[in-house]
């Protein structure tokens, strides 16, 4: 396994890291021996870096992740996530210090390594939620901040705010990007780039697209089903994934590895977020690492996987905040 430095951190991640929407959901991972299978596994192939959210798996997934590594939390980075909709009242500050304080409690550690802003919080001023998180840093139960599905210009916006009050900023960026979701390359990834900002990919095989075992059609899962049922139904989509498998396997290997290597292969990527259901799938997540490919073999990827900026969102609205509308006139 192969490690990062995350942004400007001193925080050194594996270059494939675990994605845990899984961990307690029902339907999924529900079994607390699983969970620490996987997690087990993942510190066998030297992933370090476990990245989960305080409303994965209604709220389980951070329990499942304390349970697991109970006695082996220092071989783990653990980076989770709070949100600011639906405060009903609540301020920014009291929402962050009361879900800082349950996510630690059922993470069983008195320290989170990287906390996530998860959705974009309309309407709030930054300073009203860096201030707190930067107490947070202070106070030793918060490592480093970063943000998730933010655009570039919001999240150079929220570390200007933070620069002119000497508060923490955000040091790394959690976004969707994948060989069939390029939208960050428009100003997310350059800027990250630019700044030394850690970039997280999550979606790295847009919802298992990417696999080539949804192709022919096969039934997908409900999880993945609005994202891969559209690519499904789209005739550039399986054409360019035909292509890539072509590629892969004329470099004697898959299209999953091609997808992660591809990932990898850009400077800002410190970690790519991998969900996994199984030890078999820790496993192969983790094998990916070992492909990298050279400037010019990404160009050749890039080419085949090429789009002309139309169709995508430079943010992810819709999802769980109050996006503001603008006046009819």
């Amino acid at each position: 396994m192969q490690y990062r430095r995350l942004g400007d951190t001193d925080l050194n991640v594996s270059v494939i890291g675990l994605g845990t929407n899984n961990f307690g959901n029902p339907s999924r991972i529900s079994d607390h021996a699983d969970s620490k299978r996987v997690l087990d596994k993942c510190r066998d192939v030297g992933i370090n870096l476990i990245d989960t959210a305080n409303i994965y798996g209604g709220g389980q997934s951070e329990v499942h992740i304390g349970e697991a590594l109970r006695g082996q939390r220092n071989d783990f980075l653990i980076a989770t996530k709070f949100n600011l909709n639906s405060l009903d009242g609540e301020s920014p500050r009291d929402r962050i210090m009361r879900n800082v304080e349950e996510s630690l409690t059922k993470l069983q550690t008195d320290v989170i390594d990287l906390y996530q802003i998860h959705f974009i919080p309309h309407g709030v001023p930054h300073e009203e939620y860096l201030e707190p998180l930067n107490d947070l840093v202070k106070e030793g139960k918060v490592r480093y901040v970063g943000e998730c599905n933010y655009s570039g210009w919001r999240h150079a916006d929220a570390n200007r705010a933070a620069d002119e009050r000497g508060l923490a900023p955000f040091v790394s960026s959690q976004n969707n990007y994948s060989l069939m979701h390029r939208q960050v390359e428009l100003e997310l990834l350059p800027y990250c780039t630019e700044h030394n900002i850690g970039f997280l990919p999550y979606f790295p095989l847009a919802g298992g697209w990417l696999t080539g075992k949804y192709a022919a059609g096969a039934e997908v899962p409900g999880s993945a089903r609005r994202m891969v049922g559209q690519l499904q139904s789209d005739e550039r989509a399986r054409t360019v994934l035909s292509r890539l498998d072509a590629y892969a396997n004329e470099h004697g290997h898959t299209v999953l590895d091609l997808a992660f290597a591809w990932l990898l292969a850009h400077p800002a990527v410190s970690s790519v977020i991998a969900g996994a259901m199984t030890e078999e799938q820790v496993v192969g997540n983790a094998a990916t690492s070992d492909w990298m490919l050279s400037p010019e073999e990404r160009d050749a990827v890039d080419a085949i996987a090429a789009w002309d900026g139309t169709d995508e969102e430079v943010e992810r609205f819709g999802m769980g905040a109050d996006v503001p509308q603008a006046p009819v006139r």
